[in-house]
């Protein structure tokens, strides 16, 4: 989560260079009982941009949603996609944003909801970014399922893991976990060994 690179998007979206914003996202990402959900993810996830800009339509709305996406992280609430995107709306709009752009930041965030797979091909691109991580090397990935263990550390051993065999499964059952092809041919097949692999560990 780089200032410069904050201060880039601002002059790309036209408005100041909000360094207040940026300090407060920053202690957002900063919070105590975040493992994985960190400024560390934001910045990978904005370095996997950066390979994919050919790709975007709209790249300044896709970071912004990136840099906000993860803002309000409360695991032991709900509506955290939703708070967020409430965050980086008044955001914008506090600073000039027409409404349209407005919504397509908002539809960007609630898209990392992963509920359903979206249609739009930069909320597309958003979400094959915020889900590569399930392609990482093994190693990679356990720690990440060792984070966000960690982040909900409060809910009972039995109850997580019949919770999270159920999330991982339901990408698992995707006919394709990501949208562009890019992202198949660098993260599908690691991205459903891992999960088989974490669905079989979470379910012995």
């Amino acid at each position: 989560m780089n200032q410069n690179r904050w201060q880039n998007l601002m002059s790309v979206l036209g408005v100041a260079e909000n360094r207040e914003t940026y300090a407060a996202l920053c202690s957002a990402y900063g919070e105590k009982h975040r493992h994985y959900h960190t400024a560390q993810h934001i910045t990978d996830c904005l370095e996997k941009l950066d390979s994919v800009l050919h790709l975007a339509q709209g790249p300044a709305e896709i970071e912004i949603a990136l840099w906000f996406h993860d803002a309000i992280y409360d695991p032991y609430k709900s509506g955290n996609e939703e708070n967020s995107a409430d965050w980086a709306c008044k955001f914008l709009t506090d600073n000039g944003a027409d409404s349209a752009r407005v919504e397509r930041v908002r539809a960007h965030i609630l898209a990392t909801k992963h509920q359903v797979v979206v249609s739009d091909s930069d909320a597309q691109l958003l979400v094959d970014i915020d889900l590569s991580i399930l392609g990482a090397t093994e190693t990679d990935y356990a720690v990440f399922e060792k984070n966000v263990r960690e982040e909900y550390k409060w809910v009972p051993s039995l109850v997580f893991r019949n919770k999270r065999a159920e999330i991982l499964q339901s990408f698992l059952a995707r006919p394709q976990i990501y949208s562009f092809q890019f992202f198949r041919d660098r993260y599908e097949r690691t991205a459903r060994e891992n999960l088989r692999a974490a669905i079989a560990k979470l379910s012995s």
